[in-house]
This record gives structure tokens, C-alpha cells and sequence, in this order.
């Protein structure tokens, strides 16, 4: 039996000991915005934030994250709102197949938490761990550049 958080709503949930956090939000909880790519943490797709810190939801056990807090990429719109970094890779295409969108928005949330005027070469340095087959990163790129211009206005 475990107890999380996700999206600002309890849980209790009984998990057999191998459930990763990822086949828990998906299967459990019905949460598919977090996706599995690799299967192994190096592809970024399954991004999550546990307790406000980025991790690969596919290589981590579900009771890692009992008694914590849990944000997917559903638990950022409020109030049937995009939250401005979703709200930017709409505006500035940073997505195309959706695949990877989601571990891409979560993990430049977590970058605009920690330094919210990244220069490119740090949004690329932060953005090293989430793979995208699609974009060529540039409209990623610009995707959170935009989204930090708008937090500064």
C-alpha cells in the first residue's frame, strides 16, 4: 500500500512491489500524459516532477514516491488553463508527434523554476535528457524561450 500525492490530489493505492511510478500514473490512476519511450530513463519522455525534482517515471518504483508529492504534465493547466510553458509550446511549436511533449514541458518547467532567464546554451544544457525525433529542437528551444520572456513581462 502506498500513499502519494499527484497533481495536488491523495492517493492510496495498493501496488505490487515492481509497479514503476510510470505504469502507476498511467494504469492506476489514469494519468497517459507521461509516456514511455525508452524504457530505461535516458529518453525523457516519462518526466515527472517528485517533490518539485525531475525524474524518469519508467525506472522509478511507485513506493519511491509514497508519502510524496507527484506533478505530471496534467497537474500544470489551473482552472482549465495551460500553464504558460504549455501554453508556449503551443504558441511556438514545440511539439509535433506529442511523443515526448509532455516529458519536454515538465522538465522546461522545472528549468524555468530554477533559473527563470536561461540563456540558450543553458536550456540546451537542462534539455540534454529529453530525446525528440521530431522538431530538431529548435522550436523546443524557442518554445521555452518564449514561455520565460512571458514569466519576465
Amino acid at each position: 500500500m502506498i500513499r502519494l500525492t499527484v497533481n495536488g490530489t491523495a492517493h492510496e493505492l495498493e501496488v505490487p512491489s515492481y509497479r514503476t511510478l510510470l505504469d502507476c500514473l498511467r494504469y492506476d490512476l489514469g494519468l497517459t500524459g507521461s509516456k514511455e519511450g525508452c524504457g530505461v530513463g535516458v529518453c525523457g519522455a516519462c518526466t515527472v516532477l517528485l517533490d518539485g525534482k525531475m525524474i524518469s517515471s519508467c525506472i522509478a518504483l511507485a513506493a519511491f514516491a509514497d508519502s510524496r508529492e507527484v506533478t505530471t504534465v496534467e497537474g500544470l493547466a489551473q482552472d482549465e488553463r495551460l500553464h504558460p510553458v504549455q501554453q508556449a509550446f503551443v504558441d511556438a511549436g514545440g511539439f509535433q508527434c506529442g511523443i515526448c511533449t509532455p516529458g519536454q514541458v515538465v522538465s522546461a518547467k522545472a528549468l524555468l523554476d530554477a533559473n527563470p532567464n536561461p540563456s540558450d546554451a543553458e536550456i540546451r544544457e537542462w534539455m540534454v535528457g529529453n530525446l525528440c525525433r521530431c522538431t530538431g529542437y529548435y522550436k523546443i528551444i524557442e518554445s521555452i524561450r518564449v514561455a520565460a520572456e512571458r514569466s519576465r513581462a
